[in-house]
């Protein structure tokens, strides 16, 4: 890791807090026959997938993971791949870091044309500056930053590696 950088995460602790969210859907949806992780890419999607490794081994019921891709800074367009059915199912928006709430706020779109039976939030990082009114139901690191600092997940291949701020 390079030292310039101010970690808030390790890699060691990030995998905990994963394994703490994935205890918690678990807990909050014991009695769900599926769950859909709607990871927000590039790193909600990998988010998503350290989730659903965690759930394999504790969630009795079926773990599907799909992508959305958004343009953060100008959502007009949200696609979702594999598309999928919401229709009566628990659907877990993930993103690494909940900022102002506006890419999870727009991601709900696709969503809000079906039917889903739940839909909660995630995040491996949230901060407390919310300009849109998006709640996080499970956050595996809450912190508040000023305006001017900018939290980034680092993720390598597929691997949490961390989490560290900026200061803009």
């Amino acid at each position: 890791m390079n030292n310039e950088r101010k970690y808030i995460l390790s890699k060691e602790i990030a995998g905990k807090k994963l394994r703490r969210m994935a205890l918690e859907l678990v807990e909050r949806n014991y009695d769900e026959p599926q769950l859909v992780l709607l990871g927000i890419k590039d790193n909600g999607v990998v988010i998503a997938d350290k989730l659903a490794n965690h759930l394999k081994d504790i969630f009795k019921g079926e773990v599907i993971v799909t992508a959305l891709t958004i343009n953060k800074k100008h959502p007009a367009e949200v696609i979702i791949e594999p598309a999928i059915d919401f229709n009566n199912k628990v659907v877990v928006l993930i993103d690494d870091v909940a900022n102002t709430g506006r890419a999870m706020l727009y991601s709900l779109q696709p969503l809000l044309q079906t039917f889903p039976k739940k839909i909660q939030t995630a995040a491996l990082v949230a901060r407390t500056h919310k300009s849109f009114p998006i709640a996080l139901d499970y956050a595996g690191l809450s912190i508040s930053t000023t305006l001017d600092e900018h939290i980034y997940v680092e993720v390598l291949e597929g691997e949490v590696m961390g989490a560290w701020m900026e200061v803009l």
